[in-house]
């Protein structure tokens, strides 16, 4: 089997259409925007699901939208690793990089 192959019979069109919906409630956009939090593979994420996985998906985002107190599937959004880095970075040291790389800077005018 080639790499990213299905394993089993595609998905029907309802179940794509049902898992996008719920996909939708949970506050995505699309199969790609959900592909993180829910765990998809780069091929789920292009949205091609096997029957098996795309009812296994269903249930547990129904089995979700059933238990409020759950946690959402969807989460929190999280940062990305560079964000978390430059959030921590001490001002001084990003504008520097900022400089090296030929940005114009200015300090903020003080109230």
């Amino acid at each position: 089997m080639a790499f990213g192959q299905q394993t089993g019979p595609p998905a029907s069109a309802r179940q794509l259409q049902e898992l996008l919906a719920l996909l939708q409630d949970a506050g995505h956009t699309d199969f790609r925007d959900a592909r993180g939090p829910m765990g998809f593979t780069q091929r789920q994420a292009g949205g091609r699901f096997t029957r098996d996985e795309a009812t296994a998906f269903i249930d547990r985002l129904q089995d979700v939208g059933l238990d409020r107190s759950a946690p959402s599937p969807a989460g929190t959004p999280r940062q990305s690793a560079a964000a978390q880095v430059l959030r921590h970075m001490p001002a001084e040291q990003l504008a520097a990089e900022l400089k090296r790389r030929g940005w114009t800077l200015t300090k903020p005018q003080s109230r």
